[in-house]
Order: C-alpha cells, then structure tokens, then sequence
C-alpha cells in the first residue's frame, strides 16, 4: 500500500475489507544501501499504519529484503542487521515476503539467513516464489530449506504465489498455501477458484497484489463475487477469504482483528 492512494482504502473499506497485510516488497527498482531499507521498514511499521487509520484499517506489515535485491549479499546482511530492531514494532508479523527470483545461489543464501531470523525470533514466514518457468524448481528449492530447519513449524510458514503445478507440492508439506490475483500474472480470479475447487479451501488463501505495477486492491472481493456466481456458499467463502487467514494470522499475538 505505500505505492497506492488513499482512494484505495477508500474503495477496500467500501468492499468490507477488515484490514491490510503489507508484505515488504521489490519496490520496482534497487535500493542502493540499507539506509534506504531503515527507511522503508519505519514507512511500513509507523506511516503507514496511520494512513490506513484514517479509513478504519488495521495495518500490519512483514519485514526483509526481497529476494530480487538479494544477489548482492554485503547488502542483505546489513539490511538482515537491522531487521530485528523492528520486530516489536506493533503491526510486524513476521519475516516476508522472502524467497527466491531466478534461483540463485545468492538467493538461496539470504533465503537461509532469513529463515534462520525468523527461528530465531519465533516469526512467522511469508515466502514468494518465482514467476512462470522457474516456479516449480523454485518452489521445490523453498520447502526444502524450510523443512530442513526443524525449527521452523510448517504450519507458521504460507508460501504465496501458488499456481496449478505447485499447490500440491505446498500443501503435502504442511504448509500454507497463498494465492495472488492479479489482473496479467499470477493467479487470475477465474484460474484461483479452479484451484480451490480441485484442491480444497483447507490451508490456504487469497491475496490481492497491490503494487506499483498493474495491480488491483479489490481482487479478493471480485473473486467473491465470482464465486458466488459459481454457486459456491456463502460460508465456503466466507472461509477461504476470511476465516482462513485469520487462523494462519492469529498464530501472531499482534493480530488482534475479531474473531470470524
């Protein structure tokens, strides 16, 4: 939300959103020195926040460095520093949106490292997974190193960004699976209810992309739409909109939205 306007809080609290959950994200260019991270982490934990407030929006946000400006790792260790001094800030869930872009070894690197931080500090972890080609390596990359650490319980851990090939693979493990609607890429509304026709509405969720690029804010809400038009129940929907990121959520204390 820090790439959007207020019209955008405007329009989700008109659609019956109850809150925003604001990954730290690529902002469509490179940052060049984790000062501008510090800055971008007091945005999501301090301005932020009080934007939404305006609109009766809780705001809640993830910190870490996204895996598309991981390849430099002098970078990601200092901007990894810098992180735990933010981790009390009241609106911080956990550690995300982390994970992998082309697969690197540098990526996987700073992967570990921010798994590593989260085990730690007992967080919980949002992970982005890579685009078209890439995603089912990647993917697979990704539960290995989480399952690898036997720290980390797979049930805090929702991988996002999962598409027909990799749902599976996501939800075998035990983890959480997040599906991202965007107008061009990723999950569309139609391809999303597909998914959860096949594969269940247990363990997973829906997300609206809201970046700087082609993105729209009220992608769940038409996506509930479409499923009302598909016959799907109120509470079916209810549950997968609502209730089920409210459970994987409220594994955090700082979540304190009502009870569905």
């Amino acid at each position: 939300m820090v790439s959007r306007t207020t019209d955008d809080y405007v329009h989700m609290v008109t659609a019956g959103c109850q809150a925003v959950c604001e990954p730290a994200f690529w902002a469509g260019f490179d940052r060049s020195s984790a000062h501008g991270f510090y800055d971008y982490f007091c945005q999501l934990t301090e301005h932020e926040p009080k934007r939404a407030a305006k609109f009766g929006l809780p705001h809640f946000s993830w910190l870490c460095i996204n895996p598309k400006e991981s390849e430099d790792l002098k970078l990601a260790d200092d901007v990894l520093a810098i992180i735990p001094k933010f981790l009390d800030r009241p609106n911080v869930l956990g550690i995300g949106e982390i994970g992998l872009n082309k697969n690197s070894r540098n990526e996987i690197k700073v992967l570990e490292k921010h798994v590593n931080l989260a085990a730690e500090h007992n967080q919980l972890i949002l992970v982005h997974t890579p685009h078209l080609e890439d995603k089912l390596k990647g993917t697979r990359l990704i539960v290995d190193i989480i399952k690898s650490d036997k720290r980390i319980q797979p049930h805090r851990v929702i991988i996002d960004h999962v598409e027909e090939h990799t749902i599976k693979l996501v939800l075998d493990a035990g983890l959480w699976a997040g599906m991202t609607l965007y107008p061009e890429s990723k999950c569309s509304p139609a391809r999303a209810i597909d998914i959860v026709e096949v594969y269940g509405n247990e363990n997973i969720w829906m997300n609206c992309a809201c970046d700087w690029g082609v993105s729209d804010p009220l992608a769940v809400p038409k996506t509930m739409l479409e499923m009302r038009k598909r016959g799907h129940s109120a509470q079916a929907i209810d549950k997968l909109v609502y209730q089920n990121p409210f459970k994987f959520l409220s594994q955090c204390p700082k979540f304190n939205l009502p009870a569905p």
